[in-house]
């Protein structure tokens, strides 16, 4: 058994190894050991353990690559279909939680509060698992001057947080395997810390100066921007399956925003795709003289009083092909089912694109891409790799439309150790600006009385991104990241459902937490919210000046062995999930065994019956009795040692 660090307040804030050491209480730990002296974020050899290709005869030859040709066009099938089940999920978070993002958009007196709105550009991200369409119900609200960009721009620093978690999410289907899951998660995480920090230093100077809002708007005033049209690049390919299954009215959800009655009542299913408006002038009876159109087109008879105005009148023509067009179903059943397939799906092909990939890159092939991915141009311009890297994920990015589809494609390639994690996080960073440069696209599509706003709240979007490279790129020492995802990789190899509490907490609780203080006002936001960052700030000095100082401290200080074992290590709750799982896993194997049992029994009562009886002095049936009974005592001496 090997030693394993205890993590306290260090590990949950800035994930520093503490200076003792105790020995490792987990059922993990007995598993999947590590030697000491090998790093484990080595990346590992994908060892061929086929037959060379120079021993193959010319069948030989032609059979593999008939099988690595078959591999690859699989491959890009389940890739296909991965990102098709990434739209169909964002979809289906729509239908659930679609109508409630339009709502929490609509009250104006939180959105004021810039802390608020960061969180809730969090919260409705998460809700439509998709910073785009969150992205285009900010454009609406200020294009419809219900919002004014001003407000906004922390609104779109919660939604580039928001959109960081589906890669975390894939990387908890590798958790099988330490290593793989250690590396999968830092290679995830990497971008989340990215964010998160980006925001702490970003949103305090947005408040204090206005510098992305100032910034933004010299560049739009400087320029003579005409609108554009954006492009469908991956949607051209995906759209035919992905419109198949189901269309949503994206109107809908941002017409709730806008305070539009009539939406609230509307289904987010489209059921005509086809449709013809036509605007006539008619005229129409209004309450009085000020609700005319003008002066001059206004009549007043008795008490009546007319005007004209353009009234629209809409003809649906054609009827979507959709599999929900004709289901009669609410928006919340629909956006279900289509959770449950579309999870199963991605979870499936996920597992099989890994496996391939496991499959494929071995020997020399893995030799080669690992070497292209990995290795720095020779010096001096070993720098410039980084910068190239975080082009690539741009390029790529605008490729696929999707920051989510990227960063969760390669961070199973970070699992098995195809891609390092230095390599990663610059790929990362240019999937962040890959994802606004589609956004601006878009944005240049608008009309031209709404072209302005849009594009402002894009370039805002995309400089808050380039900001955040600014900081925590160029200089080796500033790649805070980096290093706090390695520490939480570190903890999640250990402690495995650290990773699903890492998940609740940074993505579900603390943002409710602070929406809920931000309900009950600044006084409230400020008595509560300002002890608690005040605490953090004096553990995080505390434990640099552990690490660094520690004689700076008083005796008491330098370590948190003050504190109950509880407060400051993981270990007492690894014995709770330790214990917890052992019941559950001997509930199971206990009632499994008395099923088993009773099968055995009744198979052997019938062979019994068919054979004749004959007199025996060993009977197998009471070793089987016994054998039972001894794995029973096992299983009871286990949860006996496991309780607390």
């Amino acid at each position: 058994m090997i030693n394993t660090p205890q993590f306290g307040f260090e590990s949950f804030i800035i994930f520093l190894p503490s200076h003792s050491f105790h020995p490792a209480h987990s059922t993990v730990a007995l598993i999947d050991e590590e030697p000491e002296d090998v790093d484990p974020w080595d990346l590992p050899e994908l060892k061929d353990t086929g037959v060379p290709w120079s021993a193959l005869d010319t069948k030989g030859k032609v059979l593999r690559v008939v099988v690595s040709v078959g591999k690859l066009f699989l491959l890009l099938g389940f890739l296909y279909m991965f990102i098709c089940s990434l739209d169909i999920l964002s979809s289906a978070f729509q239908l659930v939680g679609g109508k409630a993002a339009g709502d929490i958009f609509q009250d104006n007196s939180v959105l004021s509060n810039p802390l608020a709105g960061l969180v809730i550009g969090v919260l409705v991200t998460l809700l439509v698992q998709s910073s785009s369409t969150s992205s285009s119900i900010v454009v609406s609200m200020v294009s419809s001057g219900l919002l004014t960009v001003q407000l906004a721009v922390p609104i779109i620093m919660g939604t580039n947080i928001g959109t960081s978690v589906t890669n975390t999410l894939v990387a908890m289907t590798q958790v099988g395997e330490r290593s793989t899951f250690r590396r999968a998660f830092a290679g995830a995480t990497v971008h989340d810390f990215f964010n998160w920090l980006s925001v702490l230093v970003l949103l305090p100077l947005e408040v204090a100066s206005g510098y992305l809002y100032t910034v933004t708007k010299l560049i739009i005033d400087s320029f003579n921007i005409e609108s554009g049209e954006a492009p469908d690049l991956l949607n051209v390919i995906t759209d035919p399956l992905t419109d198949s299954i189901v269309q949503l009215d994206q109107s809908v959800i941002s017409g709730i925003a806008t305070g539009d009655q009539e939406a609230r009542n509307k289904s987010l299913i489209k059921r005509w795709c086809l449709t013809f408006t036509n605007t006539t002038l008619k005229n129409v009876t209004v309450p009085g003289p000020e609700n005319c159109t003008s002066a001059s087109l206004c009549w007043v008879d008795g008490n009546i009083t007319t005007t004209l105005k353009n009234i629209s009148d809409t003809y649906n023509i054609k009827k979507c092909t959709h599999l929900f067009v004709n289901v009669h179903l609410p928006d919340l059943a629909v956006g279900l089912i289509l959770l449950a397939l579309s999870l199963l799906v991605l979870c499936s092909c996920l597992i099989l694109i890994v496996k391939l990939l496991n499959s494929m890159l071995k020997g020399q092939v893995a030799g080669i891409i690992k070497k292209i991915l990995n290795t720095d141009f020779p010096f001096p311009f070993g720098w410039v790799t980084g910068y190239i890297a975080i082009l690539v994920g741009a390029g790529m990015t605008f490729i696929v439309q999707s920051s989510s589809v990227f960063t969760s494609a390669i961070t199973p390639l970070v699992g098995i150790g195809v891609i390092s994690i230095e390599r990663a996080y610059p790929l990362s960073l240019g999937s962040n600006i890959g994802t606004t440069t589609t956004a601006i696209l878009a944005a240049m599509a608008s009309p031209g009385d709404t072209l302005g706003n849009a594009l402002q709240i894009a370039l805002v979007h995309f400089l808050f991104n380039i900001s955040g490279i600014i900081l925590w790129y160029p200089i080796p020492f500033t790649r805070i990241p980096i290093r706090l995802a390695k520490g939480l990789g570190n903890i999640t190899a250990s402690y495995r459902w650290f990773a699903a509490v890492y998940i609740i907490t940074c993505f579900f609780i603390l943002p409710l937490f602070v929406f809920s203080l931000s309900l009950a006002g600044w006084q409230v936001l400020v008595g509560v919210g300002a002890p608690l960052i005040l605490m953090l700030i004096i553990i995080i000095v505390i434990n640099v000046l552990q690490k660094r100082k520690p004689g700076c401290l008083p005796a008491a200080l330098r370590s948190w062995d003050f504190l109950p074992l509880w407060a400051h290590s993981l270990a007492p709750w690894d014995k709770v999930v330790s214990a917890c799982t052992a019941k559950c896993c001997c509930c199971c194997k206990c009632c499994q065994i008395a099923v088993d049992d009773q099968e055995k029994t009744g198979r052997e009562s019938v062979e019994n019956n068919k054979k004749p009886h004959v007199e025996v002095y060993d009977n197998p049936a009471m070793s089987a009795d016994k054998e039972v009974e001894n794995e029973i005592k096992i299983e009871l001496e286990i949860l006996k040692m496991s309780r607390l």
